[in-house]
């Protein structure tokens, strides 16, 4: 799909890959950019360098953020051709990760790509034409090392991308699902990116240079640290010796985290 004179909603748009996303596309000449964030005063700095955005602070962890982020473009500007969901959040921890953390992971991460498909699907099938870009992560379809709800969130995610690409796609919905590596963003600063950086932790900006390059081909996943293909092939070839050698990437992990964050007694946020 190109990007020109389409309409196009951005969620986590204040900063890391939404940000970057919001600045590439501009490049697109976007009939209008749609950045939706809880944090206005940066998505106000980033709009005033992009003539075809507007700023929509909203909470996409409700169900109701949701539906007033795609009514709202809907009664404005008629429809939507693209819906990025890329807010996202991490909290590291394990079986022990309190309700509301793991909660608040999940409809971040998991719910409001539900709510979003279903408050923006019937226009689109009207229509006969949508897209959805779906930010999962290479922890959807490897894992989370150190936080249990993001690697079962992500693979959620995942997996409703994929159930979407199934069975909307002879509607003219297009489904694709960004999986990188570790991101320079809010979530990974002053970090190393940890386990998923072990490729290197990317700029935001290559990482919105993949996501047009795959919108343009309509490419299923678009892998913007390549090795994640092998990965992935890898764990389906021998998921034994995959499990295998996430164990020994998890020991090396544990030596560098104190266990009462391990053990998600201690959050980090």
């Amino acid at each position: 799909m190109k990007l020109n004179d389409k309409i196009i909603v951005i969620t986590g748009a204040a900063n890391g890959i939404g940000k970057a996303l919001a600045q590439r596309f501009a490049q697109e000449s976007p009939k209008r950019l749609i950045l939706a964030d809880i944090d206005g005063d940066s998505l106000n700095t980033i709009c005033q360098d992009l003539p075809m955005a507007e700023a929509k602070v909203c909470d996409i962890g409700t169900e109701e953020g949701v539906q007033e982020l795609v009514n709202s473009t809907l009664s404005d500007h008629g429809h939507i051709d693209l819906f990025c969901g890329n807010a996202g959040i991490l909290r590291l921890g394990g079986v022990n990760t309190s309700e509301s953390d793991f909660q608040k992971v999940w409809d971040i991460n998991v719910q409001s790509h539900i709510w979003a498909a279903r408050a923006a699907l019937p226009s689109m099938l009207e229509r006969g034409s949508g897209y959805f870009l779906i930010t999962a992560s290479a922890a959807g379809l490897l894992t989370q090392l150190g936080s249990l709800s993001y690697s079962v969130s992500k693979h959620a995610a995942l997996s409703i991308a994929e159930w979407l690409a199934v069975t909307h796609g002879h509607q003219g919905i297009k489904v694709s699902a960004l999986c990188p590596q570790a991101v320079e963003s809010n979530m990974t600063a002053g970090t190393d990116g940890s386990v998923a950086g072990i490729d290197g932790m990317l700029p935001a900006e290559t990482v919105a240079d993949c996501v047009l390059e795959g919108i343009d081909s309509e490419e299923f996943l678009i892998l913007p640290h390549p090795n994640v293909k092998q990965y992935f092939q890898n764990k389906a070839n021998d998921y034994g010796r995959w499990l295998g050698g996430m164990q020994k990437l998890q020991q090396q992990f544990a030596a560098l985290m104190p266990e009462n964050v391990l053990d998600g007694s201690q959050d980090l946020k």
